[in-house]
């Protein structure tokens, strides 16, 4: 490990033990040097290659829409940078707590805080002050700055996480808009970034914690840059003509690297939608053009429903959960983009598994992206093919996670475990069953939800459904699906009837629901996916 910059130290020494890290392999391919700060290669380099007059990053709004060019995007990164080290006295390697919606200034705060060698920590707009608290005490934040329009929680949470001492607030950028566009206007705009390793931490991305606490996960200047270089060059092939928008905050790691990395790696652009539901994202993709989308598979499925002009994209990434072969179908049909599925995980930091248009096999997760392998494994850890296991990957990415000893859990034998049931086929395509923990047993047989799922969204009663396992006397668990139904058809026992019966002559019969409940709409996190163990409750 080279020297690092940092006088604060937390994260350097909250890194797992190197034996304890899983490997990481073809790192020596990208050539990448060892002195190595990501937002000057993202931002600065595009300007001082010429490109500064280019669009970068914009948002449509009531008064008309917004596009910085990377030369005023680096302006207001560098004015914020000097902030933080001027009137924050941030020293390198100090987290800063960021919380906003999807704008242009969340982008820019987030560049400036790499400039000044801090190290991001991106909460979800929709996160209370609770788990707010736990993420400022897990990572001793002291400096945040924040959306004014998102204050009251950061507020309630200050209150018992007092580590935190300094929140600036900031608004859409511009002259007095907030505490900080205040302090910018008085700061130079020309910082020069701290000389980071391209080993020390940049970004510390919090999971979900729907198996317990969420757990903090540490990645490098390095990594940044290592994700742009493996998916997004096989599987979506961008050029600075291309416009990105999408739906997943940027607090998500999805959202991250699809809305920002991606598009700056590239000198491309990208339209960023506060409230992106699928309604907004498909009037927003008919007003703005773009060509390449990021979302879940449930948005692109109800983007078909609200009649606006799709026709400008030429790729559709879908991750977050898998894509239903039924989406995928349709949307093909309606619009001809082949959606690209692909799986990610916040400890690799995006995806490792999907395909290029011209490789793509419905239903299927893909292969390895370049750089990645995979593997599923049977208990003993052992490599299997044609059978249901544990999806193991390694590549030049890894889990590191912030002092935490569930590190042995996601890392055996320097492979990532990414609690995914897979299949791989005699042909390297991997084909997505459960998270390990979502497999049904029942009456002796392995059930795998997402196939029970697919089978149901081929019904033209059904908009969306989840399928669990829930206890029953005589077969341990059964099969139960919770299903949003179209809104002419009518919910009663005879649709019921129907859908098993459908599920039946689809599928193998013993996998058919033996249970059924509608509801009005599945619960879902703030990133899209179903909160499963929420349904598993209602029994």
């Amino acid at each position: 490990m080279t020297e690092s910059a940092y006088s604060d130290r937390f994260t350097l020494d909250a890194l797992p033990p190197r034996d304890q890290w899983p490997d990481l392999i073809h790192l020596e391919e990208f050539g990448y040097p060892e002195r190595l700060n990501v937002a000057t290669v993202l931002l600065d380099e595009h300007v001082r290659q010429g490109h500064g007059a280019a669009p970068c990053v914009g948002a449509p709004g009531a008064n008309g829409a917004v596009m910085w060019t990377y030369e005023e995007l680096r302006g207001r990164a560098h004015r914020i940078a000097h902030v933080l080290r001027d009137h924050c006295a941030l020293v390198p390697g100090e987290r800063v707590l960021l919380r906003a919606p999807n704008t242009p200034m969340l982008v820019a705060c987030y560049l400036g805080v790499l400039l000044a060698g801090g190290v991001v920590v991106a909460s979800m707009p929709l996160l209370r002050a609770k788990e707010l608290e736990f993420m400022i005490v897990r990572a001793k934040i002291r400096v945040g700055l924040c959306d004014g329009r998102l204050v009251e929680e950061l507020s309630k949470a200050r209150g018992a996480a007092t580590e935190l001492e300094t929140v600036l607030t900031f608004g859409n950028g511009e002259p007095d808009s907030g505490e900080l566009e205040r302090l910018m206007a008085t700061s130079p705009d020309v910082f020069d970034a701290v000389d980071t390793s391209a080993e020390d931490p940049c970004l510390i991305a919090f999971t979900s914690g729907t198996t317990g606490n969420a757990k903090g996960t540490m990645h490098f200047h390095r990594d940044l840059l290592a994700v742009c270089d493996c998916f997004p060059p096989q599987c979506l092939r961008a050029t600075s003509d291309d416009i990105f928008i999408g739906s997943p905050p940027l607090a998500f790691t999805f959202g991250t690297g699809g809305l920002m990395w991606f598009p700056m790696r590239v000198g491309a652009s990208t339209v960023l939608l506060e409230q992106p539901s699928p309604k907004n994202l498909a009037a927003a993709i008919e007003s703005c053009r773009p060509t390449i989308c990021v979302t879940s598979p449930t948005a692109y499925r109800m983007m078909l429903t609200q009649g606006h002009d799709l026709g400008s994209l030429r790729h559709g990434i879908s991750a977050g959960e898998t894509l239903p072969r039924a989406t995928y179908e349709s949307f093909l049909e309606h619009t001809g983009v082949r959606l690209i599925d692909g799986i990610g995980s916040t400890e690799m930091l995006h995806i490792f598994i999907s395909s290029p248009p011209e490789d793509i096999v419905p239903g299927s997760t893909g292969r390895p992206v370049r750089h990645y392998e995979a593997k599923v494994i049977d208990d003993q850890g052992e490599r299997v093919v044609g059978q249901v296991g544990r999806l193991a990957v390694r590549g030049p990415t890894g889990c590191r996670y912030l002092d935490d000893p569930r590190q042995l859990e996601y890392v055996h034998r320097g492979w990532n475990l990414t609690g995914d049931a897979y299949v791989e086929d005699e042909n390297g395509h991997f084909w997505y069953q459960a998270r390990t923990d979502d497999m049904i047993v029942s009456a002796g047989y392995n059930i795998a939800g997402p196939e029970v799922e697919s089978a149901l969204m081929l019904h033209p009663a059904v908009q969306d459904c989840a399928v669990v396992g829930v206890p029953d006397e005589e077969r341990g668990h059964i099969v139960k699906a919770f299903i949003v139904a179209n809104a002419e058809m009518t919910c009663d026992d005879g649709l019921v009837r129907e859908l098993q019966e459908f599920v039946k002559e689809t599928i193998a019969p013993y996998k058919y629901p033996r249970a059924i409940e509608f509801l009005d709409a599945l619960p879902r996190t703030a990133t899209g996916k179903v909160q499963r163990y929420v349904l598993r409750n209602r029994g």
